[in-house]
């Protein structure tokens, strides 16, 4: 497993280092192949922000938290990527037993039916040239977060969002 930290707007200690391996490490407890482990701490003002991307296969799992200490933006991650690992491996075992009794459940209890995650609306719309500044001004004169468009100069299908820190961000598609 390889494991990478990158810090901006600080220095890494090794304390630090030490600490955000020892809590992401125990991610393997979950995932046991888990191929990288990518962390980027930042500070900015008085919000300390930690990152987390995992690559595992196919799958990629990303989580973001922040808060004031640092220490406990690491902490909120792991906890929050130890959720997202085991909701997905809920999944994959409910798809592995579709239509099985789940195990822990007794005769007696009254079956609760749990809906899985579906599409309930689809929504068409013309995907017209643009260009970035065009999409942004676009989507913001919308009021959406984010706005499909083809892309004048790569003709290639993108999405521009807005980040949380206020700043927007361009999806394109690779190959």
């Amino acid at each position: 497993m390889q494991f990478s930290v990158t810090a901006r707007n600080l220095e890494i200690t090794p304390a630090l280092r030490a600490y955000t391996e020892e809590k992401l490490s125990r991610l393997t407890r979950y995932l046991e192949n888990i191929v990288t482990i990518h962390v980027v701490l930042s500070v900015n003002k008085h919000r300390q922000t930690a990152e987390v991307t995992l690559r595992v296969r196919e799958l990629t799992i990303r989580a973001e938290e922040e808060s004031d200490d640092l220490y406990s933006s690491i902490d909120q991650v792991g906890e929050k990527l130890e959720r997202q690992i085991l909701r997905y491996k809920e999944r994959i075992m409910a798809h592995a037993a579709r239509g099985g009794n789940r195990v822990g459940r007794t005769a007696s209890a009254a079956p609760v039916v749990e809906e899985e995650p579906r599409v309930v609306k689809t929504k068409r719309f013309a995907v017209k040239p643009a260009g970035v500044d065009e999409a942004i001004l676009q989507m913001n004169l919308l009021g959406h977060n984010f706005y499909v468009f083809r892309n004048a100069t790569t003709e290639e299908v993108n999405v521009i969002y807005r980040r949380r820190d206020g700043h927007y961000g361009l999806i394109e598609p690779e190959g």
